[in-house]
């Protein structure tokens, strides 16, 4: 018998018949003696309907209020999925965050979980309950209701894994697991059996979509066995025996495995979302770097890659990326501050994109970076910016040029599946 947390999003729960899909699901765990904890998003659609109505009422809704009311989707859900379960003849109990007494601290509408008190969900699994958590909320110490932000009920589902030391939290999506690469770009994707949680951070912070950067950052803070799986998936039958561990989705582990089994690359990430700008003609003088990017900071806009190019007579060019929907307010920012900062001009590009290959196997695998940067001069993708760390090198390249550069390298590492073709709900 197991302990087990499982999530279920907004996809998983878009309606009726697959609310009724998901209880059939979680009562095949429940028939093997495991017990279950589910954590449930609101229906697909409801969280955007709510948000919409509050800012129908308010052009600034109070965030207090706004927490109370967009809170209540994960309600609706808790209770049709209990009430979908007890007709199956599982004994089931919905619980909100405050119930369960998932405390946060007091920053309505992007709250960080401080302390969870197990004793109530524990009482429910001693006696045979399939409890059914709301995500994405909990409660702070004056009793008000606080949302952990956009895709919080997977900070939910592990922070809960970790609380009750649950063998495994598993996120069931509409994806079979994390692939390479995103199967819409290329065929070729392969799901991973098994990935680090230092390359799914690289990766989601990179633009993969597949996890919430905070869940995963959770679960290898405190070791929470974490595993991506479909929710479209009828093979998985309840089993959590060896078969099910190595092959059903892709399981994120602080095991590195065999070092000289790792692969060399265990994914390339892309980010569409990317702009760059450069200040041209700057004085090549100590405090140059702080005058431009400072007044851009200020202003809450997050700067990605950076680079500097040498100095020639005494001028260097300066450039930096930033996320393309604060493009034209940084560009904005530094047009008012030209003349304080001493550069000739500024110039932008909001139709790049950033491509990132990563893997823990780079540590101790020399030219990784010549090769990268060889299969995009083959096939004629110039870099523009390139930045490294430790797991990961990331180029800045046109967007146009996206899709040829990902294929281009999924083959020349290696990753493309044997048959060419990746399976993915929905796709």
């Amino acid at each position: 018998m197991a302990l087990i947390v499982q999530k279920y999003g907004g996809t998983s729960m878009g309606s009726v018949e697959r609310i009724k899909n998901v209880a059939q699901r979680v009562k095949r765990w429940h028939d093997h003696g495991h017990q279950i904890v589910v954590v449930v998003s609101a229906m697909s659609g409801e969280t955007n309907r709510l948000i919409d109505l509050a800012k129908q009422v308010s052009a600034k809704p109070d965030p207090r209020e706004y927490d109370q009311m967009v809170s209540t989707g994960e309600q609706v859900s808790i209770a049709l999925l209990a009430m979908a379960l007890k007709d199956l003849g599982v004994n089931a109990k919905s619980m909100t965050g405050g119930q369960v007494a998932i405390r946060t601290d007091s920053s309505h509408t992007k709250a960080r979980i401080q302390h969870i008190d197990d004793s109530q969900i524990r009482s429910a699994l001693d006696a045979n309950m399939v409890v059914v958590v709301a995500g994405f909320q909990g409660i702070d110490d004056h009793g008000d209701i606080n949302t952990l932000g956009r895709g919080g009920s997977d900070t939910t589902g592990v922070a809960l894994a970790a609380a009750l030391s649950a063998d495994e939290c598993q996120i069931y999506t509409d994806v079979d697991g994390v692939y390479t690469t995103d199967p819409r770009v290329t065929p070729k994707a392969k799901k991973l059996a098994k990935i680090t949680f230092e390359e799914m951070l690289e990766m989601a912070s990179l633009g993969s979509k597949v996890l919430q950067i905070r869940a995963v950052e959770f679960a290898g803070k405190y070791h929470v066995p974490l595993r991506v799986l479909s929710s479209f998936d009828e093979d998985v039958d309840g089993s959590f025996d060896d078969t099910f561990r190595q092959t059903v989705g892709t399981l994120i582990t602080t095991d590195e495995g065999d070092t000289m089994e790792q692969p060399i690359i265990s994914g390339i990430a892309f980010n569409r979302d990317e702009a760059k700008i450069v200040v041209r003609g700057v004085a090549d003088r100590p405090g140059i770097a702080s005058a431009i990017i400072s007044p851009v900071s200020q202003a809450n806009i997050e700067i990605d890659m950076i680079l500097q190019n040498l100095s020639s007579n005494g001028s260097t060019d300066f450039s930096f990326t930033v996320n393309r929907g604060d493009y034209d307010k940084a560009m904005q920012i530094l047009q008012e501050h030209l003349a304080e900062i001493g550069g000739k001009e500024i110039v932008g590009d909001n139709k790049v994109v950033k491509v990132s290959l990563v893997g823990v196997g780079m540590r101790s695998h020399a030219g990784v970076a010549s090769q990268m940067f060889q299969t995009l001069a083959e096939n004629n993708v110039n870099i523009q910016m390139i930045s490294t760390s430790e797991i990961k090198i990331s180029v800045v390249i046109q967007e146009q040029q996206l899709e040829k550069a990902v294929k281009a390298l999924h083959t020349a590492f290696g990753l493309d599946r044997d048959d060419g073709e990746s399976k993915v709900a929905g796709l």
